[in-house]
């Protein structure tokens, strides 16, 4: 039986395992993503399986399955048919998850260096617009996500498969799609990986800078002589190369779980520093400038989006269905995300002003030792997320590459070398653009408007256009225009967003 820990039996972001072709079985790991079904998850332009993996389950195949679950944006469920594929009814999950595992892992996923920034994004906007807008970007975050994952389950019926990957659900929309969209397909899967690399490259890049300016925080408090941020990330080079050398993922669960603890105990303390002597309300400014408000957009972007890791946790459920309902794991995670995001972003703001960092841990008092315990321990936390991070970003990367090293007898170092390469590029970034701020919103609006909004939107319109073809006009004059408008804003944050933040960038660098 193949070894299922160690890390070449696994793919981490796509959760496609790998074939044991000795005993016809699959094994994978990541916090229990050992999901079977998603053998068939990638698909070429024929909607044929890469790397010569198959993915029907044969034992299921003969079954009868009636569909008992409603989509979630109003598409009526499929009608009963004798051969109807349903594709919950063929994933083989070793290890489903539950409803509360899945709220956990999915909040878990977006509650990172992002929560931090909001009392700088509230400064852009203002309280008013902050507090609307963070509102409304997550009700429209939460939205696409839906959109996503109905669509995810249309496409894995329309190809009798049992889970899809997001970069396969784009590439199997653009198939599914008009004659003239199909041929791009290959391209919209190389797009969608490339985004999501580079979403998490970018996150690394903001973990270096907000460890470094941390520290930096804490060392000036005991030396005379400032030394430049820059120089703290070259000392953090070797430990971050070292911890992301580590193959095996299970090797970084203690760490995770000590790093969840710093982090909780850590919110506890910056709780405590916000809400001693609030200031009043007049003393803060209603609405931002228009200059700096799409740096607010960029902010909470960022903060709010875990768009990669949602159909792998769907995919994972024991019941499925309960994600996307209306008091499903999806609906349960945004709302309480999206008031906590509001809530710090409100009361940071309140609380240190309009000159607050790229991160409420900087606007703590620097001189305090509690303060500085907080710093530490959070600075520690982004440390092992970093790897985590960068996880993702090689298995992405790797899965193309792996195929073509099978002979390679220096396979193991070329697998060493990329993971060294990702560091150092992160690095470098960082080194370049060494503002947290900046940097957020930068990544923020120009990955995340993409792979978070217009993509779900583009995906959902490709699905279901030939079935709201026979809806009628005014319902599919309705279905088009919402889809369109969703891909407007996202196309408007992308370069209202990017160009601000550029421009900012660049007179930060002067």
């Amino acid at each position: 039986m193949t070894d299922s820990t160690t890390h070449n039996n696994y793919n981490i972001y796509s959760c496609a395992p790998k074939k044991d072709l000795k005993n016809q079985h699959v094994t994978t790991t990541m916090d229990g993503y050992d999901n079977k079904g998603m053998l068939r998850s990638e698909l070429d332009i024929n909607g044929k399986p890469v790397n010569g993996v198959t993915s029907i389950n044969m034992e299921n195949l003969s079954k009868v399955i009636v569909l008992n679950t409603s989509l979630t944006n109003g598409q009526q469920p499929p009608s009963e048919k004798p051969n109807f594929y349903n594709p919950y009814q063929h994933r083989d999950v070793k290890h489903p998850t539950s409803y509360f595992d899945t709220l956990i892992h999915l909040l878990k996923a977006s509650l990172g260096t992002g929560i931090l920034a909001m009392p700088s994004a509230f400064r852009n906007a203002g309280y008013v617009v902050g507090t609307l807008g963070t509102i409304i970007i997550g009700i429209l975050c939460t939205y696409t996500i839906h959109l996503l994952v109905t669509s995810s389950y249309e496409l894995c019926v329309k190809r009798k498969v049992p889970s899809l990957t997001y970069p396969g659900c784009a590439a199997a929309a653009f198939e599914e799609g008009p004659k003239m969209t199909r041929k791009f397909a290959p391209f919209a899967r190389f797009i969608t990986k490339l985004f999501l690399v580079l979403y998490q490259i970018g996150s690394s890049c903001v973990y270096i800078v907000f460890i470094s300016s941390n520290l930096k925080a804490i060392a000036d408090n005991y030396s005379s002589d400032s030394i430049d941020i820059r120089m703290y990330m070259v000392y953090m080079i070797v430990p971050l190369i070292l911890i992301c050398s580590i193959r095996n993922l299970k090797l970084l669960a203690p760490f995770s779980s000590v790093a969840n603890c710093f982090s909780l105990l850590s919110f506890a303390l910056i709780f405590y520093y916000i809400f001693r002597d609030l200031p009043s309300l007049s003393s803060r400014e209603p609405v931002g400038t228009i200059k700096s408000i799409p740096l607010f957009f960029g902010t909470v972007l960022f903060a709010m989006e875990a768009i990669g890791m949602v159909l792998p946790l769907e995919n994972e459920m024991k019941n499925p269905k309960k994600f996307g309902s209306v008091f499903g794991v999806l609906n349960g995670a945004m709302v309480p995300i999206t008031l906590l995001y509001t809530f710090i972003g409100f009361f940071g703001y309140l609380k240190y002003g309009e000159t607050p960092n790229g991160s409420i841990t900087l606007d703590l008092p620097s001189a305090e030792i509690l303060a500085q315990l907080v710093k530490l321990m959070l600075s520690i936390s982004i440390y092992i997320c970093y790897a985590l991070s960068n996880y993702v970003a090689f298995d992405i990367i790797w899965e193309s590459l792996e195929s073509k090293m099978e002979k390679n007898e220096y396979k193991i170092w070329w697998e060493y070398a990329l993971r060294i390469s990702i560091v150092l590029v992160t690095f470098f970034l960082a080194v370049a653009i060494p503002n947290l701020e900046h940097l957020i919103s930068l990544i923020g609006a120009f990955c995340l408007s993409t792979v978070g909004i217009a993509l779900p939107a583009i995906i959902n319109f490709l699905t279901f256009l030939k079935v709201y073809r026979k809806e009628g006009y005014i319902r599919l004059s309705l279905f088009i225009l919402r889809n369109f408008l969703i891909v407007l804003i996202a196309i408007f944050a992308f370069i209202i967003g990017v160009s601000t933040s550029i421009k900012d960038i660049i007179t930060h660098m002067e």
